[in-house]
């Protein structure tokens, strides 16, 4: 999701926003979040308990299509059986005349997509940091039988205390809305397509994985692995080009980093571990074979200083 703010009265293309309303006579709309091509977040607050949340209000032009609302409500209950700590939090889902949200944990602090745009590089401690609890959030995913569909920098949350959520779990998205949005925002999400969803539009589990191992190697260079001034481009790259190894851009990195790069993005699904967990289990192996310098060696990309999450 675009984390890029517009004016705050109206929502993508004109639609008028509900910010000052109160939705379902209980949540009251304070400001806006990230616009997305399905939806804008909004921070608001449940007057009834007196907490702040997130809610995530589909955009009234795409709640016309009962097919498409039925899918998202249906998806929506999933995701809320769905209690991890690494996994942005559904509180409830509603409808209030045009509007139709859901109502979200609030996380405050940043997308690892600021962090990757501040930072630059991360130290290969703090990229694993961030990397781990991605997984975990996935592995419990996966294990209800769950894809995402849609990792990305964007969709990984980082709070103020450090913790590592990962939201939009399984929501559903509108393919044929994609170009409603701005060329950047395309070519930020076909960045972390695994060829087999370019190619089949399939996805399983493994699918994630290689969105991950791309995001895995972006936080380890400070760059894509793929680049190219359209999303054909990059499309091509996916399916056609090799992944490169961290080191190449980091020379010195620990083999065991190149590694768990290549596995998550293999080519072929079947190259790539079963799921989440089984590459969590690989990756803390990996770490436990690091040394502490070849952890927090500075690649040339960071951007001074390089603390923790935190």
């Amino acid at each position: 999701m675009d984390t890029s703010l517009q004016d705050s009265s109206s929502g993508p293309a004109g639609e008028p926003a509900p910010i000052g309303q109160v939705l379902d006579g209980r949540y009251r709309v304070e400001s806006r979040i990230a616009v997305g091509g399905m939806a804008t977040v909004y921070r608001a607050v449940d007057t009834r308990l007196d907490r702040e949340l997130a809610l995530k209000v589909m955009h009234p032009s795409l709640a016309v299509d009962g097919a498409f609302v039925e899918r998202f409500i249906r998806e929506a209950k999933s995701v809320a059986r769905l209690a991890h700590p690494n996994v942005v939090g559904v509180y409830d889902q509603g409808t209030d005349g045009t509007y139709v949200y859901l109502a979200m944990e609030y996380v405050s602090g940043c997308t690892l997509r600021d962090v990757l745009r501040d930072r630059g590089a991360l130290r290969p401690r703090v990229a694993l940091d961030v990397f781990e609890p991605m997984l975990a959030a996935l592995g419990a995913a996966h294990h209800a039988g769950m894809v995402h569909r849609d990792m990305k920098p964007e969709n990984v949350l980082i709070g103020d205390d450090g913790r590592v959520k990962v939201a939009d779990f399984g929501l559903v998205r509108a393919v044929d809305t994609q170009t409603s949005v701005g060329s950047d925002t395309i070519l930020g999400t076909v960045s972390y397509l695994a060829p087999e969803q370019i190619e089949q539009g399939t996805t399983d589990p493994r699918t994630d994985l290689y969105a991950c191992g791309v995001m895995l190697y972006e936080m380890l260079t400070g760059a894509k692995p793929h680049s190219g001034g359209t999303p054909a481009q990059v499309l091509y790259q996916h399916l056609h080009g090799e992944m490169p190894a961290p080191s190449a851009a980091v020379p010195g990195l620990a083999p065991e980093l190149d590694a768990l790069v290549a596995r998550a993005t293999a080519r072929e699904p079947d190259g790539r571990p079963q799921d989440a967990g089984a590459l969590l289990s690989e990756t803390r192996a990996a770490r436990h074979r690091l040394t502490a310098a070849q952890l927090d060696a500075v690649p040339p990309r960071a951007k001074e200083p390089q603390p923790g999450l935190a």
